[in-house]
């Protein structure tokens, strides 16, 4: 249904006291929303919100529910009855195995990948936590990772996610990965999915310190989170590579890379950047003496 005129958190409190199991919004007129403030949670101006029901509960009573709560019943309300389908399996049909180059394929578990003597393949089914090789900053940082010689390297996974870059970073040969998130969840997701591929062993996972993001610099960073903090964190994570390290920026959009790339200059020094459907890799080494 429309939110319209309707307060948000009223509609949204109504169809919890009806009965609802879950709520969503989407955007109802393409107006994106990028990088909100830390705590903000903005809506679009034209936002759709669709509840889920048990298919026995009356609509008598959700209707009552929103007129008692909002004095009205919203327009442009649609009922559908969805069909009996075993759901957590329904991410299958989108999340096929992909191959990143150089033999390093993404794949859920279960699934088959082709044959290939020099197949790294890293096993990871969907989450909570962001991170499955189908969104572009992820696919950009997993092309590289496989392009890179990563034997016996320690790397820092700056904003780990599902633990994604930072398993690849290990199946392809990192002697250490140390994974870094303000999200607990994604930490418990990066060491199940460390788990699930033989590697836990060496993930080492925490909630960014409030100091140093690491005791001694490392080869390789790699951050793929959003623009606004990768440049708020510039300082930490460029002093977290070690002289002559490789860093990769990722979570950038094309019109942001300029200003990106602006805040690292002081410490990296730039390659040509990769790019792919409106986002970009930034890709540089560490200065000596800086």
């Amino acid at each position: 249904m429309p939110v319209g005129r309707f307060d948000a958190e009223a509609l949204e409190r109504a169809l919890l006291d009806a009965g609802a199991a879950a709520i969503s919004y989407t955007d109802a007129a393409d107006e994106p929303i990028l990088e909100p403030l830390p705590g903000e949670a903005p809506l679009w101006h034209d936002a759709r919100l669709s509840a889920l029901f048990a298919d026995d509960l009356p609509y008598e009573r959700i209707s009552l529910a929103l007129v008692a709560e909002l004095g009205a019943l919203p327009e442009g309300i649609d009922v559908e009855l969805l069909p009996e389908r075993e759901w957590e399996r329904e991410w299958l049909a989108h999340f096929r195995p992909t191959d990143f180059g150089h033999g390093l394929w993404v794949a859920p578990h279960e699934v088959d990948v082709p044959a290939q003597s020099d197949a790294t393949v890293l096993r990871l089914d969907p989450g909570l936590a962001f991170g499955t090789g189908t969104h572009a900053t992820t696919a950009l940082c997993l092309q590289r990772l496989a392009e890179l010689n990563l034997e016996n390297l320690r790397v820092l996974d700056y904003g780990c996610g599902s633990g994604i870059l930072a398993v690849a970073a290990l199946l392809r040969g990192a002697e250490l990965a140390i994974g870094q998130d303000i999200d607990p969840q994604a930490l418990t997701a990066s060491k199940t999915n460390a788990q699930a591929n033989g590697v836990l062993d060496r993930l080492q996972v925490s909630l960014p310190p409030q100091d140093d993001l690491v005791t001694e610099p490392v080869p390789l960073v790699i951050a793929n989170i959003l623009a606004g903090p990768l440049i708020a964190l510039a300082p930490r994570i460029s002093q977290a590579l070690q002289l002559g390290g490789r860093l990769l920026l990722s979570g950038i959009l094309d019109a942001q890379a300029d200003s990106v790339r602006a805040a690292y200059e002081p410490w990296i020094e730039f390659e040509a950047p990769a790019r792919q459907d409106g986002w970009v890799l930034l890709e540089g080494t560490r200065r000596n003496g800086v």
